[in-house]
């Protein structure tokens, strides 16, 4: 099982969803992916998170939207490692994002800050303190892969090697569309940006898509819809990468879960 004990700047470290009720979401989520889920509390005896784990190792996190957002549905967030915030700010600005929020410490366990890309896609940052992110992926029921779906996808290039230093390696798909994969890692690359699919709505906004890995599709799929959620998008076989299916929680989170294609 890939574990880690730390995460090296510019990688995806850690994901994590705002939800309009959490003890749903909790829920839903620990009964999917089989986590434990640990609620966290501020001084006040206030629930601030919930710090979700497999075996003991720390994979997502979940928190409650933020005032302003009521009647939004879940969003899943992905953060990428920085060890120096204020120069990723200063790379944002510079380079045509915004600062959604800026940087924020975390208590002891790190610092983070939002922004939005030029073509109007979120992401976070993650400074490790005591929380370096997560300590186990790319393994069934973690995370394994983040993708930027947008409608700008040159800007978003430009943008992303601008501030992370990204370099991008161009793969040719079967429907004649170019995916763009972040390289780096051990594993085929540190994400993907590809083409926002000319069939999704125009409400749609560009955005970043979490991947779990699970070992088997159709079961996760049935768990899904047995706690409330629904599948908006296969189960479907894609050469050389494996089975996907594209989910919504019961509060409409979107994320998308993968069973790899054998080697």
């Amino acid at each position: 099982m890939p574990e880690f004990t730390s995460h090296p700047a510019g990688t995806p470290n850690w994901v994590d969803l705002m939800s309009p009720d959490v003890d749903a979401s909790k829920a839903f989520y620990t009964a999917v992916f089989g986590w434990d889920a640990e609620d966290q509390f501020d001084d006040e005896g206030n629930r601030v998170y919930v710090m979700f784990s497999l075996n003991g190792k720390s994979v997502a996190g979940l928190g409650g939207q933020p005032p302003g957002m009521e009647g939004m549905p879940a969003v899943w967030n992905t953060y990428v490692a920085t060890d120096d915030t204020a120069a990723v700010v200063a790379r944002v600005m510079e380079h045509g994002g915004q600062v959604m929020m800026p940087p924020m410490q975390v208590f002891d366990a790190g610092e983070m800050a939002i922004f939005m890309d030029p073509t109007g896609a979120a992401f976070s940052v993650w400074k490790a303190g005591e929380h370096i992110g997560a300590e186990v992926c790319n393994e069934p029921n973690t995370y394994s892969w983040n993708e930027l779906m947008t409608r700008g996808v040159e800007d978003a290039l430009v943008f992303y090697s601008k501030v992370f230093d990204w370099a991008f390696e161009p793969q040719q798909m079967s429907d004649g569309s170019t995916y763009h994969v972040i390289a780096g890692g051990e594993h085929g690359g540190l994400g993907g940006v590809m083409a926002m699919p000319a069939e999704m709505p125009a409400e749609v906004p560009n955005h970043w898509t979490v991947y779990f890995a699970v070992a088997d599709v159709d079961d996760t799929v049935e768990k899904v819809t047995a706690s409330g959620g629904s599948v908006v998008f296969g189960p479907m076989d894609i050469p050389g990468v494996g089975r996907t299916a594209t989910i919504h929680d019961p509060a409409s989170g979107s994320f998308s879960i993968l069973q790899p294609a054998m080697d």
